[in-house]
């Protein structure tokens, strides 16, 4: 029981860690909680399944395609629902803006996709239990993505500006970044995040367009915890969550472990509203 809650444990928090730094790419550069997250992770598995299964595809270019068309519903949504929303003075608008373009994007899935779950294909071949590849793939997936973010914020110029923006947008601009581009990009980038979620977590939650909505929440959980802007905070966070969610699962049922994750969230907010690690502090880059 112990291994399996570990394997599975692991692997849902490394998709929720995923979410959450999602949700903290966008919001970086924009100041703007999108909940179009869950849905990006959500069309990483559709997308893959009908690539790789449904067109036959190899395997790394049906990835690749993923990561594309994830990108490009990153983009959609920074030019839709927040680009207008940063025009005005009610800026807390993006609640709605997002939240609007969110149910789109599942209504679109539901109804070109299906309501059922599909099957994700097997990548590698891996199925022996506790090394099953589809507890793994989220693991060295959300492990991958990390590493590239640390080398692209450290060591590139294009990361330095990201972390400008993030950190004083009105100093950036007032040293030339531009701000719109680069808003852009993030809003790209937390597309291809997504979509490494979407697509290594296939083979465990399946290509199934309601994933969206419950990884808007489960994604949103490790970002509360872990800080909001703070990515160490989110994957700390993700994993915790899936660990403590598997584990209710096993010892009290499927209902009463969304209970448990409900009352954790709500109590590590009561105690401290800023996240366990903080919010990303303000440095000069």
């Amino acid at each position: 029981m112990l291994a399996s809650i570990l394997a599975s444990g692991l692997a849902a928090g490394a998709i929720y860690a995923l979410v959450g730094v999602t949700y903290n790419t966008m919001f970086s550069t924009s100041r703007v909680m999108s909940f179009t997250a869950g849905q990006l992770a959500m069309l990483g598995g559709v997308f893959g399944s009908m690539f790789v299964l449904k067109l036959g595809m190899p395997i790394i270019a049906g990835f690749l395609l993923t990561l594309l068309g994830c990108a490009i519903i990153g983009v959609i949504t920074e030019f839709v629902a927040v680009r207008p929303v940063l025009k005005s003075l009610e800026q807390h608008l993006y609640v709605l803006s997002t939240l609007a373009l969110a149910l789109m994007i599942q209504q679109v899935a539901a109804i070109k996709w299906g309501t059922e779950p599909q099957p994700f294909p097997r990548l590698i071949g891996w199925e022996s239990g506790f090394w099953d590849e589809k507890f793994w793939l989220p693991v060295i997936g959300c492990a991958i993505t990390i590493i590239g973010l640390e080398y692209l914020y450290r060591r590139t110029l294009v990361g330095r500006a990201f972390l400008a923006i993030a950190e004083d947008n009105f100093a950036a601009r007032a040293l030339g970044l531009p701000e719109r581009n680069l808003r852009v990009a993030s809003y790209a980038l937390a597309g291809i995040i997504g979509g490494v979620a979407g697509f290594s977590g296939g083979e465990l939650m399946l290509a199934f367009f309601a994933n969206g909505a419950l990884l808007n929440f489960y994604g949103f959980v490790p970002v509360a915890l872990g800080g909001l802007g703070n990515n160490r905070g989110a994957i700390i966070g993700g994993l915790a969550l899936g660990l403590f969610q598997q584990a209710a699962n096993f010892l009290v049922g499927g209902i009463f472990s969304s209970v448990a994750v409900f009352t954790l969230f709500i109590a590590v907010l009561l105690a401290a509203p800023q996240g366990l690690f903080g919010s990303a502090t303000a440095r000069r880059v």
